[in-house]
């Protein structure tokens, strides 16, 4: 029986091939391709900035120039009487102190059960879980209105009424930030905390040194938004306070409003005032939000 040899054939010896080069677009075509784009978001920034313009620019005219007809953007005589008069009339140190007390509280509490609750709804299995986050987004579904009195009745029973606490306690868990810390906890692969298990880290240890880092863009921009609407509440401070030392900033801005008539000159000054901490907020914090990497940790 003829024995079969087998030749074996030398691999191919590799090519040289020139590096592939990525041809420049001119910088005329990008231009022409970006305009559209670029004009809409002027636009829109335009939109967006012009009552805030009209604002500020409004609260350094004199109470002629205010309704004046027509109307113009540019005050013709500048002055900060205004804000000389609400600085006096206004205390705002107290009120200043009382509203950062109810909004930084409220945010942190908020940030930390809106991220277990939603850790526990995208990585734990049993029914009852998405049974509980079906009543969560259902409450979004009810107008504030409707759950004033019974929450004001349940604040009176404890003994909140007329204490910061009583604002801070039924505003700390809210619907938004359980559903956006479920949703990004769902992006999680499931490996990597199995594998932080198999190494021997407790539950509380893998949520605390691995999801929570993980979800500090979410943790951020709920802040963000949480301190927002606690330092411009309005309705719920009103209801439950009615000490004067107690006012958070909004309230008190509201007694300078009169039965019959405004003082404009006084108001508009206040309230830009009211706004300045929300606006150095936005922009120690943009840059966390805006640099963070949503990926981080997440490839197997």
């Amino acid at each position: 029986m003829a024995s079969e040899t087998t030749s074996v054939r030398p691999a191919p010896a590799p090519v040289d091939r020139p590096p592939l080069r990525l041809r420049r677009v001119p910088l005329r075509v990008r231009f022409t391709r970006s305009l559209p784009s670029t004009l809409a978001l002027a636009v829109l920034v335009v939109l967006f900035l012009f009552p805030l313009v009209w604002f500020v620019l409004s609260s350094v005219k004199p109470g002629g120039e205010l309704f004046r007809f027509p109307l113009t953007l540019w005050p013709e005589t500048w002055t900060f009487d205004g804000y000389r008069r609400a600085w006096d009339r206004v205390d705002f140190s107290l009120y200043f102190r009382n509203t950062f007390v109810v909004a930084s509280v409220t945010t942190v509490l908020t940030v930390f059960f809106s991220a277990a609750t939603g850790y526990a709804l995208a990585k734990y299995r049993a029914w009852w879980l998405s049974t509980l986050f079906v009543c969560v987004l259902a409450t979004t579904m009810l107008p504030t209105e409707v759950i004033l009195t019974p929450t004001f009745t349940v604040i009176r029973d404890l003994g909140l009424y007329d204490t910061l606490a009583g604002i801070i306690v039924p505003s700390v868990i809210t619907a938004s930030g359980i559903f956006m810390f479920r949703q990004f906890f769902l992006t999680v692969p499931d490996e990597l905390l199995d594998a932080a298990r198999i190494d021997g880290a407790r539950e509380l240890t893998i949520f605390f040194r691995i999801m929570l880092p993980l979800a500090r863009p979410i943790a951020i921009t709920l802040a963000i938004f949480s301190f927002q609407w606690r330092w411009n509440d309005y309705i719920w401070p009103l209801i439950v306070l009615s000490d004067p030392d107690q006012f958070t900033l909004q309230v008190a801005l509201r007694s300078l409003v009169g039965a019959e008539n405004i003082d404009w000159t006084l108001l508009l000054p206040a309230s830009v005032i009211s706004i300045v901490p929300l606006v150095v907020m936005f922009f120690v914090a943009q840059r966390y939000v805006m640099s963070a990497d949503l990926n981080s940790g997440l490839k197997d």
